[in-house]
């Protein structure tokens, strides 16, 4: 289960630490969507075969399936392909943007953490879910900002997170064909570092 450490629950959606995780990952990608320039869409990412819009396109599919997900209880299944494809449209900022609020909203609900989703795995706690969506931003943000030229270093209490979110299930992520596998980060290797080298980037 995500870490959930700090003072306030989920009474108080505005104040619990997942969420204000949460918050802070959204922010810093959207921060690395807006700094992209007009001619840098078709650039290559660290991600294998993805365009920088291939990159933006993938984040803000899985943002536009957190309402479905969180707030109505929908499967796999019954949303079946409609998040299929390019989402970005002609303004692929403002397309970001209006996914990222939405699901901000969603995991903000009161009760909204507490509840089950149902993912391609199965059934997983929403708190869990929430905790991959962090780490996924993250480690992205790092991708796209070096896809783009942008400030590589990410923040100090997002990357912590993002260890110790990713450490117990890092060997299996490789299967998704989403990430590459681990590599041996080097031995005086920073704590940011050691994340990226366990999902497979080479610094």
């Amino acid at each position: 289960m995500a870490d959930t450490t700090g003072t306030a629950g989920p009474s108080d959606p505005a104040g619990h630490p997942l969420l204000a995780r949460h918050a802070a990952a959204l922010d810093l990608f959207t921060d690395r969507v807006h700094a992209v320039g007009g001619d840098q869409w078709d650039a290559p990412t660290p991600c294998t075969d993805w365009s920088v819009h291939d990159l933006v396109n993938h984040l803000t599919t899985e943002q536009l399936w957190v309402p479905s997900l969180v707030r109505d209880g929908a499967t796999i299944e019954s949303v079946g392909d409609s998040f299929d494809g390019d989402m970005l449209g002609p303004d692929p900022v403002a397309s970001w943007d209006t996914a990222a609020a939405a699901a901000r909203e969603a995991f903000r609900e009161p009760g909204a953490l507490d509840r089950t989703v149902h993912l391609s795995f199965g059934e997983t706690a929403a708190d869990f879910y929430c905790g991959q969506m962090i780490s996924d931003l993250v480690v992205h943000a790092w991708d796209l900002s070096r896809a783009i030229g942008a400030d590589e270093k990410l923040p100090d209490d997002l990357v912590a997170f993002s260890v110790r979110e990713i450490t117990p299930y890092a060997a299996d992520l490789a299967k998704t064909g989403l990430f590459a596998p681990a590599v041996e980060p080097p031995r005086d290797a920073d704590v940011q570092t050691k994340l990226l080298s366990l999902l497979g980037r080479r610094v």
